[in-house]
């Protein structure tokens, strides 16, 4: 029986088998929204003024010729990794949804790989590996929902459906800003990879809440 997980001997029980994110998960939950903010404000932070975060992707951050490029492909690198730690530690959700947030993380660290090149108006490897990363990254909810009274809100077939169409309409409207060239491409990716590193977050706290207000007895797999 796990620490924190408590039946009284000799009576007659049911037991409640209570799957929870370990404390590693949280962490890199957690850490990734903040890493990648950070990291494309410093990088932001450390480019010629002439650098407009609205209109200029994160990307061109870690592009060739950018100052200091190391700072966004280091975000890129370690969010991706974090990612993958999330996947791994979701033990709530159901595995296809595991499963595609780790093919994104993956993903991510190959757009890290695979730099813009400047003067080079379709960089190949760097936008397919991006769009797979992104279209994981909006996919993995509908892969990780789960039924029954005792499910975290946050793997709830409707709020999972509603999750996706949320992340779906903003990638969208980066692609469009991508697509047209009206100037907020940057600030378009920007809330679309906010939105996309803190779902995972969310599915974290709603685990790890509906963990604690288990009906007991109760046996946490740990």
């Amino acid at each position: 029986m796990a620490a924190g997980c408590w039946a009284p001997p000799h009576a007659a029980i049911t037991v409640v088998v209570v799957r929870v994110v370990p404390w590693w998960g949280v962490v890199s939950s957690a850490a990734a929204p903040v890493l990648m903010v950070s990291g494309w404000t410093v990088a932001a932070g450390l480019q010629p003024h002439s650098f407009d975060p609205v209109a200029q992707t994160v990307s061109a951050l870690a592009a060739p010729g950018a100052v200091d490029r190391w700072v966004m492909t280091l975000a890129f690198l370690v969010v991706a990794a974090c990612d993958f730690v999330t996947g791994l530690a979701l033990r709530p959700a159901r595995a296809p949804g595991r499963l595609i947030l780790m093919t994104g993380a993956v993903a991510g660290l190959l757009v890290a790989a695979s730099p813009e090149q400047p003067g080079t108006n379709f960089p190949l490897p760097h936008m397919i590996w991006a769009a797979i990363g992104c279209a994981a990254l909006v996919a993995w909810p509908a892969g990780a929902w789960q039924r029954g009274p005792s499910v975290p809100w946050a793997l709830r077939p409707g709020v999972s459906a509603g999750a996706v169409v949320v992340l779906l309409a903003l990638l969208a409207w980066f692609a469009a800003e991508l697509i047209s060239g009206s100037g907020q491409a940057g600030l378009a990716e920007r809330v679309f990879g906010a939105g996309q590193s803190l779902w995972p977050l969310a599915v974290v706290a709603s685990c790890r809440g509906a963990a604690r207000t288990a009906p007991g007895p109760a046996v946490c797999q740990a």
